[in-house]
């Protein structure tokens, strides 16, 4: 910058970071340097928080904010328009553009530099930096046509690298043996296998070895103890080892030499694990084994039992006794210098704090300042690991990764480095992620190791034995190639509509796999963001603006059709940064934590754990307008800085949509239904479609329900969930369940987070429903193979090509009392009356044309027809869009939270539901410019979409649309009931652009109610006295519009024997 200056040539940088700390204390390093303040010359940009302007000459952000500015400003059409044109943008402003920590390969980075390689020819102007001190240059260089290769040699201070052999020797002088305390029963012999054990090692190695399964064999030798490591086949004499070593499994046989397998055992026919990989030419696993013998012999034999006997009983999780110990070793031998302790995840960080504060040597606040570093901690926070302590007190830094690049805290001397970290991945072929700790690369050992040396000489500690340090990975997989990328797949469309997904996705330096991308496009058009010839549709546009996942910005706007913004905003932010409950070490605390969580749920309808966030914030919200955030924050187990971060992410997320023109200023003109349960459960499947399954009973006392899912799999729900007493219980109800993904962690395969939801909702968002007759012989029970381990098929599916015992096809829909199988996504079945489906597939269609007007025209008011559908449809769920929800009760921590609350913080519904849904559904027809097509079995395969072109001029709307501060889910307004009466028999003029039809006739209501409506609605919330004087206003012009009691009375229909209609929700089929 200051040589363009001394040149007279202006200068601009942008300078990205793959975090939002590294970001702040770069830009900071860099101004204290120049002897400036942040924000003038050198300024930074990241989420919620930013200094410094257009003024600024280098600006440091985030990956994300560069890939949004390139995204906003079109720049993929431009690449192929004239210099001229393509200039007359931001990136015409800078000349140089620097990627800092390249090595990390987040999807962000990888993606900025597959837009920047064609941009490149564009620019001459621009210069593109690529920096990292482990980066692999020739890699990146090659990727750019052959580009120079910098080396910038740089001084750092030496560094002392102990390893766990020789860290074991030091614990082991110390007065607590390490070792002992940690062995406490172990012998040097292992106790001996049983006959069942070795039939089973048995079994495994013979599928391993002729059939190539190695899941059983896997499985068995997890664990890592000796007897299980070095087992022979009774007749080969086989070991694990030999059968990795032989297939040429390298990754299984690294696992193995660092659990302490042995290489020195031989098969029955004299050949060892090195002589079977030779002879199998695998030369990768030989040479794996061949330096793990040399590494064995450079070290002594003391050394070797030290690694051996730890490694059987600590072979696959952080140590935190161990670090404990460390910590305490280096504070006795030495006063001065700060500890930075890697570890790969919050909870192992709580653990840790939690050993080092119940240890007496470390209680004195004054001589100890133990912080904390991670993700989750504001902003503010973070920046205490910078400042140095007063004399004679020690810092002890208790980190993630995040510590690990482009941050240098100049007190610290020695590290610790457990050699873990946590990574999420996704299984495309699965469609399961996992987020579990894994070992670190050399990459990342190197920026662990300098940490020590910034300022001073120091010392590294890594928990893991020299060989293991040779086995690892020289890179992290790039996330690209492990997470889902539905975002990335949106942007590309959104950088250039032309371009074909695959296409450019494949100009990456490692593309993601066909099924990743595969399965992103066809959630993209699942949604309706995409076309099925991958075309970016308007929806797909709008969608894309939204800093959040795709789904979650359909969320949104259906939120805002339901007039339930608020929550849905606490929704999509959780959802993209993380849980705020807290977990406690002590199993009494936990159950009280448990216990918070259930009580906050049960504030909007419980068995949700996506909702008690949303309670969590708006009581959080509450208590800070009383100054009482701290009291909740620790009576409800909730975490401040996750609730503060929400917080500014909201406020973030509703700018947004007011630039969008989706919503006014102020979120509360358009959540006036935030306080309803039914309401909010339909937002929140619409947030979480198609991650839908549905819980099957346990068959055998003693065994978990599983949940079913789609693809016909079934996985258990995590002890974390507050849904997981469900699967304990021994019912036959099989309620459904929306969640958010399912995870493969350290534990097994889980879904954590889920609600139990009714039909309802379900019905409104799903991509496809179908009808079928219901068969004569159905006795409503299931005959499912329940296993308890996540396996089975669906044996349950309904042969609905099966016509005997049956009525007709074209018979299905030709009554409105006949009883219907509605099939959703061709897995899920219920049963109803034709009418009712038809009625709420007309209601579907209405939803999905009131969604693309909102999309086109923001700022408009829905037309009559459309306000008045979604108004009848927010009607409909606040009644009954809990039905198959299990009711119970919840015991009340403390008198801190309760539904006044809430309710006082955003408006719920002002009157009480009683109608039966029949009586919403009945007059769907009451707007003659939308007919309804005649109930037959044509009408599931007739979208009624073709149906609203060309819709009414929206400003003819009613001014109480669903848009307006006063659209409430109320059944007794004048507005709802003129949009849901009967036809009236008047005439009214036909509509230009179609043939007149009659509609049908409707359907008098049933006056058979379920138990389930006997539930109690939510308490309503206290109108003011304009409000009161309006519904007063309301009621009595319905007096004068509503028919004779006696002539209504005159026209009752008798219902049907057997009426299971939509009052009190849908039927489960069980077929």
């Amino acid at each position: 910058m200051d040589y363009m200056w001394g040149k007279g040539e202006a200068c601009k940088i942008v300078c990205t970071q793959p975090r939002r700390i590294s970001a702040t204390s770069v830009s900071e390093r860099i101004s204290h340097e120049r002897g400036e303040n942040v924000g003038t010359d050198v300024g930074y940009k990241i989420r919620l928080e930013s200094k410094g302007g257009r003024h600024s000459s280098i600006v440091l952000c985030t990956n994300g904010i560069l890939l949004r500015v390139l995204i906003s400003e079109g720049l993929g059409k431009l690449t192929t328009e004239a210099p001229e044109k393509s200039r007359k943008n931001v990136v015409s402003d800078l000349t140089h553009i620097i990627v800092d920590e390249v090595h990390e390969r987040d999807r962000y980075s990888d993606f900025i530099l597959a837009i920047l390689r064609d941009l490149l020819p564009s620019y001459p102007q621009l210069r593109l930096i690529i920096m990292s001190a482990t980066i692999d240059a020739g890699r990146f260089s090659q990727y750019f046509g052959g580009c120079p290769m910098i080396n910038v040699p740089g001084f750092t201070f030496p560094v002392k690298n102990l390893y766990l052999e020789d860290i074991l020797s030091v614990v082991k002088s110390s007065e607590e043996n390490h070792l002992d305390e940690n062995m406490v029963g172990a012998s040097d012999e292992d106790p001996e296998l049983t006959e069942e054990d070795k039939f089973a090692f048995d079994e495994a190695i013979h599928l391993a070895w002729l059939n190539e399964e190695f899941d059983a064999l896997l499985e068995l030798v997890e664990d890592g103890s000796s007897q299980l490591l070095n087992y022979q086949h009774s007749v080969t004499g086989l070991t694990p080892l030999m059968v990795f070593a032989g297939k040429g499994r390298v990754s299984n046989v690294c696992m193995l030499l660092s659990f302490g397998a042995m290489c020195e055992l031989r098969a029955k026919d004299g050949m060892t694990a090195l002589e079977l990989a030779k002879l199998g030419d695998q030369k990768e696993t030989a040479e794996a084994i061949r330096k793990h013998l040399e590494s064995s012999t450079s070290i002594s034999k003391e050394e070797q039992r030290l690694i051996g006997k730890y490694l059987a009983k600590n072979s696959n999780s952080v140590d935190v006794s161990l670090i404990e110990q460390l910590i305490g070793k280096i504070c006795l031998d030495s006063k001065e210098g700060a500890i930075l302790v890697f570890l790969p995840g919050w909870d192992d960080i709580s653990k840790t704090r939690e050993r080092l504060s119940i240890n007496p040597l470390f209680k004195d606040a004054s001589k100890f300042l133990i912080i904390c570093l991670h993700s989750m901690v504001p902003s503010k926070e973070q920046k205490k690991v910078f400042r140095r302590p007063p004399p004679g007190c020690r810092k002890i830094i208790l980190s993630t990764n995040i510590a690990e690049t482009a941050i240098t805290i100049d007190d610290v001397v020695y590290v610790i480095d457990s050699g873990w970290m946590k990574e999420k991945s996704y299984d495309p072929y699965s469609n399961v992620s996992t987020f579990q700790s894994s070992w670190i690369s050399k990459a990342s050992a190197k920026q662990r190791e300098g940490r020590a040396g910034r300022c001073q000489p120091g010392i590294c500690y890594h928990l893991y034995s020299k060989f293991r340090a040779s086995s690892l990975p020289d890179f992290q997989v790039p996330e690209i190639k492990r997470m889902p990328i539905e975002e990335l797949c949106l942007q590309v469309k959104l950088l250039d509509p032309n371009c074909r997904i695959e296409v450019f996705l494949q100009k990456t330096l490692d593309p993601p796999v066909f099924d990743t991308i595969r399965n992103a496009i066809l959630l993209l058009q699942e949604i309706g963001a995409l076309s099925l010839d991958e075309k970016l549709t308007e929806l797909g546009e709008k969608l894309g603006s939204l800093p959040v996942h795709p789904v979650t910005s359909k969320m949104l706007i259906f939120a805002i059709l339901m007039n339930c913004l608020d929550p849905a905003l606490t929704l999509a932010c959780a959802s993209d940064y993380r849980d705020p409950f807290t977990l406690p070490m002590s199993p009494s605390e936990r159950k009280k934590a448990a216990a918070a969580k259930a009580e906050l749920a049960s504030l909007y309808g419980g068995h949700s754990d996506q909702l008690a966030i949303v309670a969590a914030f708006d009581c959080w919200k509450n208590a800070k307008e009383r100054g009482q955030e701290a009291r909740f924050c620790s009576n409800y187990y909730v975490s401040p800085s996750t609730m503060s971060m929400l917080c500014g992410m909201r406020r973030q997320l509703e700018m947004e949509l007011v630039k969008n023109g989706f919503i006014p200023e102020g979120v509360k003109t358009c959540s006036l239904n935030a306080c309803d349960p039914g309401i909010l459960h339909a937002v929140l499947v619409a947030g979480l479609y198609p991650m839908v399954g549905r819980l099957l009973p346990p068959q055998k006392k003693g065994k978990r329900a599983v949940v079913e899912i789609s693809s016909g799999g079934r996985v258990l729900l995590h002890p974390g969930s507050l849904n997981f007493e469900l699967s304990l219980r021994q019912t036959d109800s099989r309620p459904l369940i929306v969640y958010d993904e399912i995870t493969r962690g350290d534990g097994g395969t889980h879904i954590r987070n889920c609600t139990v939801v009714g039909p309802l909702p379900l019905l409104m968002v799903a991509k496809e429903i179908a009808v079928a007759p219901v068969k004569e012989n159905d006795n409503g029970k299931d005959n499912i193979k329940n296993d308890d381990d996540g396996n089975g098929g669906a044996e349950d599916k309904m042969d609905v090509d099966n016509k005997s015992n049956e009525q007709p096809e074209e018979m299905i829909m030709s009554s409105p009392d006949n009883s219907v199988t509605v099939v959703v996504d061709r897995w899920l079945y219920f049963w109803s009356k034709a009418l009712d489906i038809a009625q709420l597939y007309c209601l579907r269609e209405r939803l999905s044309a009131a969604i693309l007007f909102k999309v086109k025209h923001p700022n408009k008011v829905l037309p009559p027809v459309l306000g008045a559908s979604m108004h009848a449809l927010a009607c409909i769920l606040s009644y009954d869009g809990l039905t198959g929800i299990p009711l119970e009760s919840v015991e009340m921590l403390t008198s801190m939270v309760n539904a006044t609350e809430i309710s006082n913080f955003v408006p719920g519904r002002s009157v009480g539901t009683h109608k039966t849904v029949s009586w919403f559904l009945r007059s769907l027809s009451s707007y003659t410019d939308f007919t309804v097509p005649e109930v037959n079995g044509a009408l599931l395969n007739d979208p009624l979409s073709q149906n609203f072109l060309p819709l009414p001029d929206s400003r003819t709307a009613n001014p109480s649309g669903p848009l307006s501060p006063n659209f409430r889910a109320s059944p007794n307004s004048v507005y709802a009931r003129s949009a849901l009466q009967p036809h009236r028999k008047q005439k009214q003029p036909p509509h230009p652009h179609r043939e007149q039809k009659q509609p049908p006739q409707a359907v008098k209501p049933s006056q058979h109610q379920n138990a389930t409506q006997q539930k109690q609605p939510p308490q309503p919330v206290k109108p003011s006295h304009d409000q009161n004087a309006t519904h007063q206003q309301q009621q009595q012009q319905h007096a004068q519009e509503r028919t004779p009691r006696k002539q209504r009375k005159s026209h009752k229909k008798k219902p049907p024997s057997g009426d299971l209609s939509l009052n009190g929700g849908l039927n489960s089929v069980d077929v």
